[in-house]
């Protein structure tokens, strides 16, 4: 077994140990206080900026996951560390001013973030697919590929070669899904191999099935919780006698499904929980101290116990002591007050909060119908459908077309859609279904079927798929996007040719325009264009009043989805980075019943 790690004294003096129950930071007793910021959240223009904001909380540390399908989202291309994807620069940021990092690779990490950080392409690879997270060749040949190339950027940066990275994080919350040893143990040693010197740890939820699955003997474990901390710290203390104790994720906030309402957590119930956790010595990680924003089609979900999905909102403000914007809230000022007391010392003063762009509205001038964009695309024949994935799609829309040989009546159903999806028949909407129960211009497709009837020769039929999150926690990781079968009542049907559209970014339309009273079709997909001038580029809250699902694109930038219906967001956040002084562009991709306007907010509306 290899012995818990201690990064060794580097250049900038900093050497932290473990001393029985607790840590040494050159050679002084010391408490990690470390708050969570996404590099992967956030515009890489305003890094500094939640650096800055995240030490006048009084935080000596930071802690980022590290998103592998973020940065390899597609199979055949090289891995991208340029703009939000650059991980060195953000470690080096973060050393910069003067904070502590720990460094949390995966594979996986759960985070509400698409498919828990996998890549999608992994899930065409069904022998990798049936051994997720397990010590199977089939899944860790591609993990053991994607850490020979993450692992040097992160080497490079630790304590004990002149950087600020002091631990280093096995696998996530492994307990609450398996109980696989030797996986982890390959873990921990491809990271040993690969140059990881400075201190390994685990983490995990606070109960006995959770800690035997997740940890290992010669490991650091932490734990993970919202409250109820003497509890947790008690049964780690019986698993792990003699070490730190150590909350790897204090949840001072939650996240938010569609259909569901916001949550929020008062900034006194989470002061007084980490006021406990500081008085009795222990260590903690705020999660989040900073959330950000699932940009593009990123937000993961969650599945029910029967399977239905629970899509993540767009939003991943967390109720965060640092919200999404940047903007500094009473639970800031809180644990401010809370580890300023407990330190001794005052934090620095933080930035000023971000200009936001005033109140207007603007009016969709051009359309361009998502059918014509698919009709541009190179079709993919199968005798039943494919899913996303080995479609080599990250995220967007696929249409599965088949012919209906006439004359003919019937009902139309489908199987396997955990999404939303149009059906048209010779290009006329016929009906519209969807995995979860949260819009009612989306009826459940396992409890409604479409009446069709056609007339003689040959007809079109086209179901178009519009993909949600991939599930990132729980028995059902791994689920993939499309569908799986189409009926009429009884008879499968056969044959198709499918157009797969990706939507990460914004696809090439060309240009449609109209005249400022054109009214879009009300049954048509598609992308309207707004274009607005503005004179400063700050911050903005968009709303779409009276559209119904899809996303918004700013200068090319997906900002991310948008549900009205479902609720509880009603806003975007568009950071002042993505916009320009003067002209800009923006984008509505909507997959159902369209507005004609754009509002601008003064304020974020969560729900």
């Amino acid at each position: 077994m290899t012995p818990v790690r201690s990064g060794l004294v580097n250049q900038t003096g900093v050497q932290l140990t473990i001393d029985g129950d607790h840590f040494r930071r050159n050679g002084e007793p010391h408490q990690i206080i470390s708050g969570a910021l996404h590099y992967f959240r956030i515009p890489a223009e305003l890094w500094e900026d939640r650096l800055l904001r995240l030490k006048a909380l009084g935080c000596n540390t930071v802690e980022t996951y590290v998103a592998w399908n973020f940065h390899l989202p597609y199979a055949d291309r090289p891995a991208d560390f340029t703009g939000m994807r650059d991980l060195g620069r953000f470690l080096d940021l973060a050393a910069s001013q003067d904070l502590d990092i720990l460094v949390r690779p995966g594979p996986y990490i759960c985070a509400e973030w698409d498919n828990g950080g996998f890549p999608a392409w992994l899930l065409d690879d069904h022998r990798a697919v049936a051994a997720l997270r397990t010590s199977d060749p089939a899944f860790l040949d591609h993990v053991d590929a994607w850490f020979d190339e993450l692992a040097p950027i992160i080497v490079r940066r630790q304590a004990d070669r002149g950087g600020r990275v002091v631990g280093v994080q096995v696998e996530n919350e492994y307990g609450s899904y398996g109980n696989d040893h030797a996986y982890l143990e390959h873990l921990r040693d491809g990271l040993i191999e690969r140059g990881v010197s400075v201190l390994l740890f685990t983490s995990d939820g606070p109960s006995e099935l959770m800690l035997s699955g997740g940890t290992l003997p010669d490991t650091f474990a932490t734990v993970n919780f919202g409250s109820r901390q003497q509890e947790a710290f008690d049964l780690l203390g019986r698993v792990r006698p003699d070490t730190p104790g150590m909350c790897m994720e204090f949840w001072n906030g939650w996240f938010d499904h569609y259909g569901e309402q916001h949550h929020t957590r008062s900034a006194d119930s989470a002061a007084d929980e980490l006021a406990g956790m500081l008085a009795a010595g222990r260590s903690v990680n705020l999660y989040m101290a900073h959330g950000g924003t699932n940009f593009g089609p990123w937000s993961g979900a969650n599945a029910a116990d029967d399977g239905e999905l629970q899509p993540t909102v767009t939003s991943y403000d967390y109720d965060s002591p640092i919200a999404e914007d940047g903007r500094l809230t009473e639970k800031f000022h809180a644990f401010r007050r809370v580890i300023a007391a407990h330190t001794g010392s005052t934090p620095p003063e933080p930035p000023a909060d971000q200009a936001v762009q005033p109140e207007r509205e603007v009016d969709v001038d051009g359309f361009i119908a998502l059918q014509a964009v698919l009709d541009q695309l190179e079709p993919v024949a199968a005798p039943a459908p494919d899913s996303f994935e080995h479609l080599g799609l990250n995220h967007g829309v696929v249409r599965y077309r088949t012919t209906i040989p006439g004359p003919i009546s019937g009902e139309i159903s489908i199987t396997g859609l955990a999404d939303l999806a149009e059906l048209r028949l010779d290009g006329q909407l016929v009906g519209r279904l969807g995995g979860p129960r949260l819009d009612p211009g989306f009826p459940a497709a396992v409890d409604h079927k479409i009446p069709i009837e056609v007339g003689p020769g040959d007809h079109r039929l086209d179901v178009s798929v519009f993909s949600l999150g991939r599930v990132n926690f729980g028995p059902h990781l791994g689920s993939t996007k499309g569908l799986t079968r189409v009926r009429l009542d009884y008879q499968q049907l056969f044959g198709y040719e499918q157009y797969a559209l990706e939507l990460t970014e914004i696809p090439d339309l060309g240009r449609s325009d109209r005249g400022p009273s054109w009214q879009p079709p009300a049954d048509e997909p598609g992308f309207h264009r707004a274009s607005v001038i503005i004179d400063e580029p700050v911050d903005a809250y968009l709303a779409l009043p009276g559209w119904q699902l899809g996303y918004l694109y700013l200068n090319g930038f997906n900002l991310g989805r948008y549900w009205n219906p479902a609720g509880p967001q009603q806003t975007l956040y568009a950071p002042a980075p993505l916009w320009r002084a003067g002209a800009n562009e923006l984008i509505i991709l909507e997959f159902g019943d369209p507005g004609g306007r754009i509002a601008w907010r003064t304020e974020p509306d969560l729900g």
